[in-house]
């Protein structure tokens, strides 16, 4: 299966609620990185869709744009969106986008990282500033933590 297909069945398997159709994308040891609720191995990705995803938000649609892989990278462009569950902003509708960088192993994704604009669509759910920044800090301190962030932080 190439990138474009692949891509297209776990997101399109997460918006159905099929937790164990995403986690066939993945290899054994695969990961999927959530921009929200954190990495979750192949093993738990059900879970994650089931228990995380659907609980806190339903109405989900998951566009994918411009995918394209070279070797065992692959990166797609989304637009994301989904009804807030949430008890403060319940029923409220949020719009992200947002690239995905995936490393591949055999056809299948052996990781899937977000790299996304949340703040956008947090704000349309009207989280306050004190929310806000503390979902900023702790992305921030996830960045700063990182092998290639090091250098940037040694700037003179």
């Amino acid at each position: 299966m190439g990138f474009n297909d692949l891509i297209l069945k776990m997101t399109q398997s997460i918006v159905a609620k099929d937790g164990v159709r995403a986690s066939e994308c993945f290899t054994e040891d695969g990961v999927y990185h959530d921009v929200f609720y954190g990495s979750f191995i192949k093993l738990k990705i059900p879970t994650m869709v089931e228990d995380y995803f659907h609980r806190d938000a339903s109405n989900f649609i998951w566009d994918i744009f411009d995918p394209i892989s070279i070797s065992n990278i692959g990166y797609a462009r989304y637009v994301f969106s989904y009804d807030s569950k949430l008890p403060d902003c319940d029923g409220k509708r949020a719009v992200f986008e947002g690239v995905a960088r995936c490393e591949l192993r055999d056809g299948l994704l052996l990781s899937y990282h977000e790299v996304a604009d949340a703040f956008a669509g947090l704000s349309q759910l009207g989280f306050s500033g004190a929310r806000l920044k503390k979902i900023a800090e702790k992305h921030s301190s996830l960045l700063l933590a990182r092998d290639e962030s090091l250098k940037h932080l040694k700037v003179t």
